[in-house]
């Protein structure tokens, strides 16, 4: 009996310290691991996050903070993909680096020259605004791969309106999952030698995805100036799954998948 007790013991100890000593060492990884170079806490995604829209193309560029799909046909990305936290909005003013191609596209990205008198703007999908606190990140947003044409008073007006009101709803509700892109399909205007395609139309889609009360909304807005306020340009993410040909949200199990889809609440969505 007392043998018994002094193994035991022995065990209890042993178990102790193999406890203590691999969260030590998880510790240790998440603070070596969780700052950018700029010394700004990180996201550790878990990693079954993946809520990844299929692609068309299969061309999926995988960047530090953000996921693309390109699309060669119209020399631009079909979606851009990242999660935007409260972490990541920074007021700080970086310099705007130039437009470079995107080495990591395998049938080569556009030239930026291809918006030069075109009267369209470089149009960013990543808004490098949403990717101040970090050099590198920030300058990852002017990949050519990550931007569309836009009518100026588009992407100054209404499109910067929501991409303002995506960082304060982060701000105030937490970390969210934002895809952005263009309606891209036959006969759309095309714009210098690489014939880079101007949609008529953009969507971004927002997913707050808490297990408990999953939440998403999404907006459809045409590449004109408008002074409609946001929800006027509610629509489904049925939708723009059937403008795109996109499968958005598969990962998520089927019942969630169908309801958040569904759904064009910009009530329910802004006052949860």
């Amino acid at each position: 009996m007392k043998n018994r007790k002094i193994i035991y013991t022995i065990l209890t100890a042993i178990i102790a310290v193999f406890l203590y000593l691999t969260n030590d060492k998880k510790q240790v990884q998440h603070n070596n691991n969780s700052k950018d170079n700029d010394g700004v806490i990180d996201v550790v995604l878990d990693n079954n996050f993946n809520y990844l829209p299929t692609s068309t193309t299969n061309q999926i560029i995988r960047h530090k903070y953000y996921t693309l799909s390109y699309n060669e046909k119209y020399e631009q990305a079909e979606w851009v993909a990242y999660e935007l936290t409260p972490n990541h909005i920074k007021r700080i003013d970086r310099k705007r680096p130039y437009f470079i191609y995107d080495k990591q596209v395998k049938t080569k990205s556009a030239n930026y020259r291809n918006y030069k008198k075109s009267g369209y703007d470089k149009g960013h999908l990543v808004p490098a605004g949403d990717m101040k606190f970090s050099g590198d990140a920030f300058n990852d947003t002017f990949y050519t791969s990550n931007i569309s044409p836009q009518n100026h008073q588009f992407n100054a007006g209404v499109w910067n309106r929501l991409e303002q009101k995506t960082r304060y709803w982060t701000q105030k509700y937490g970390n969210l999952y934002i895809i952005t892109g263009g309606i891209l399909k036959q006969g759309l205007k095309t714009i210098g030698d690489e014939h880079v395609a101007v949609p008529n139309q953009f969507y971004k889609i927002i997913l707050d995805y808490d297990k408990q009360h999953p939440k998403a909304i999404a907006f459809l807005m045409s590449n004109n100036d408008s002074n409609k306020p946001l929800y006027k340009f509610v629509t489904s993410i049925d939708n723009i799954e059937k403008l795109t040909g996109i499968n958005f949200f598969s990962a998520l199990p089927d019942n969630i998948e169908k309801s958040l889809e569904a759904k064009s609440d910009y009530k329910g969505w802004s006052f949860r």
